[in-house]
Parts: C-alpha cells; structure tokens; sequence
C-alpha cells in the first residue's frame, strides 16, 4: 500500500509540474507570439502599401481636420491628408532607420568591442576612452548636436544616432569576450597553436552573440522613439514626409484636433511594447536558467 501511495504521490507530483510548466510556458509565450504577428503586420504593410495605398500619403484626401468617420478612420490632419495613410506609410521609414542604426551601430559596436577586449592594452585604453566619451553625453542631447550640425534629413538621423548607439554595444561585447577568452577552450586552443583570428572568430566571439541579440532587439523600439523625436523637433523627416515624429509635431501645432498624432503615436507604442516583449522571449530563449525554471 505505501508503494502504490507514493507512486500516485508521485504521478500527482508530475501532472502538477506539467500544469505549472504549461502555465509558465503559455504566460511567457502569449506576449511574444502577440508581438511577433504585431511585427511581421507592421513589416507587411511597409513592403506592400504602394500597392494598396487608400489615399496618396501626401495629397488631398478630405476635408481638413475631419474628425474620424466611416471615409477617414482616422480622420484628416490640417491639410486635408488622411492620417491612417500617413501612419501606414510611415513604416516605411521608421523602420528601415531601425535597422539601418542597428545594423551598422551593432556592427561597429562588436567590431570595436571584440578588437579592444582581446587584444588588450594600449589599445584596449584608446578604444574605450572613445566610447567613453560619447557615453558621457546624454543620447538625446548627443543626438540632437549631431544632426544639427549635419542639417535635418533621414539620412543624417541615421548618421547620428549610429554614432549614439555604437558605444553600447562595444562596452557590451568587450565585457563578452574578456569573459570567454578566460575559459578552457580558449586555453586548449592558444595551446594548440590556434592564429588570434581564428581563436577570436571562431572560439570567442560565437559565445557573445546571446546578450548581443537581446539587446539589439529591445533597442528597436529605443531607435524609433529616438527617431521620431528628432524629427519632432525638426531635425529628422521634413514635410511633407509621412514620418512619425512629423505626424505628432503636425499633431502638436493643432492641439485640439488629437486624431492627427493618434495614429503616430499608437504605432511607436504598439512596436516598442511589442520589440520589449520580443526581447524578453529572446532572453528565456538563449538563457538556460530561465529554461530550466
């Protein structure tokens, strides 16, 4: 009777565990899958709106400043455009400028964090007294100096916040490497007789990628924003661009009229939460602790 006892103890044992584990999984899940359709909706509807554009997004559309209605979702902002064009269009430029900054910033940011913890030294000193230096400077502030001395414009957004955000990831992916260039492998293979290339690419900097990747996925959201402030303040997109941070400053001009920065705003919120989600999914993901919980 006390084997049978403790066998049911057992098997009531495993079936809670599994609840808990199929709780703990859907609760951890149901955000990321949210945020992955919300992201892959936003990435659709940048590579395919030309096609199924409602209203030209810079041409007359309706009555200026009309509330939303059943014609105008929306409604129109003081020119007569639709706004929900507008914010769909908009993905097409805020989004590309998240990976475009990413990309390049990340890139740098590995290289120069790579070179700097593994070699060590003087130049070690150099190249993280430069990213020192930037990170001094608030990035808001730092962005914002650089692109008005570049002048207003996409392009010199991307530029500046390129130079914000590259810091980050060198400082990151520094602390990576002196790391994992303390473990074993690394020992065996500087024994063996392995070339500082080879050892640092294929041995070292493959075990970084995990804090690399989580970080670069909640930036995304960090990148927008930044974005669209500049070009809030006039030093990003210029009219009559759909961009976001355009929208809500036309927002801002018409104070009453609060459709007009709606859609905007709604579409910077939706893909931060929804990146910031993706992140935390990422993490559990490359993180065996939290797996194993």
């Amino acid at each position: 009777m006390s084997e049978v006892a403790s066998e049911m103890a057992l098997a009531v044992e495993k079936v809670g565990y599994a609840r808990r584990l199929g709780v703990h999984l859907s609760w951890r899940s149901t955000p990321v899958i949210f945020s992955v359709v919300v992201i892959l909706g936003f990435i659709a509807v940048a590579v395919t709106i030309p096609l199924w554009s409602p209203y030209d997004p810079v041409g007359l559309a309706g009555r200026r400043l009309q509330p939303p209605s059943a014609t105008h979702w929306i409604g129109t902002d003081a020119l007569g455009r639709d706004v929900l064009t507008r914010t769909l269009w908009g993905t097409r430029y805020s989004l590309p400028i998240a990976a475009l900054v990413l990309g390049v910033g990340v890139s740098i940011g590995v290289l120069v964090g790579a070179v700097a913890g593994f070699v060590g030294g003087i130049v070690d000193n150099v190249l993280m007294r430069l990213a020192d230096i930037t990170l001094a400077f608030p990035p808001i502030l730092l962005a914002m100096a650089i692109a008005a001395s570049l002048g207003p414009g996409l392009v010199h957004t991307a530029i500046a916040l390129i130079i914000v955000w590259w810091p980050i990831y060198a400082r990151l992916m520094r602390a990576q490497v002196l790391n994992i260039k303390q473990l074993d492998h690394v020992d065996a293979a500087i024994v063996s007789g392995a070339h500082p290339l080879r050892l640092l690419s294929k041995h070292i900097i493959p075990l970084c990628w995990s804090p690399i990747l989580v970080n670069a996925t909640m930036d995304v959201g960090q990148v927008i924003l930044l974005a669209s402030g500049l070009s809030f303040v006039g030093l990003g997109a210029q009219p009559p661009t759909p961009e976001w941070g355009q929208m809500i400053a036309e927002g801002a001009s018409n104070f009453y009229s609060w459709w007009i920065a709606f859609g905007a705003g709604l579409a910077i919120f939706l893909l931060s939460l929804c990146f910031n989600f993706l992140g935390d999914g990422v993490r559990d993901l490359l993180d065996p602790y939290e797996r194993a919980k």
